[in-house]
């Protein structure tokens, strides 16, 4: 099961790899929406450091080189690494709230 909304559309930032957040979704299917919400905030605007980033996405932070965000009201984290400079979004993991508090993605 995939979820119909992550589609690919044309931007400046390139998400690597949208078949995470699929994997992901198929075993959470109520991540669907907010998983769509942040693919599609990513897509469709543009960020050049981490400051301009946290004015489009409040609910973001930096934790050492990684950067976490909250998605379905703080039910899931999403880790990615960016390089702002090459607009690229990495997707390191996404877990539940308990599997990110066990540090699970260190």
């Amino acid at each position: 099961m995939t979820c119909s909304a992550l589609s690919k559309e044309f931007s400046s930032v390139h998400i690597i790899t949208r078949k995470r957040l699929n994997e992901f979704i198929e075993k959470h299917p109520d991540a669907c929406n907010g998983l769509t919400h942040w693919y599609k905030l990513l897509k469709n605007n543009s960020f050049s450091n981490f400051i301009q980033l946290k004015k489009l996405i409040g609910s973001v932070d930096q934790v050492g080189n990684k950067t976490v965000f909250n998605i379905g009201g703080n039910k899931y984290r999403l880790i990615a690494a960016i390089h702002y400079n090459r607009g690229k979004v990495y997707i390191r993991a996404i877990l539940t709230h308990n599997e990110y508090d066990q540090n699970k993605w260190k």
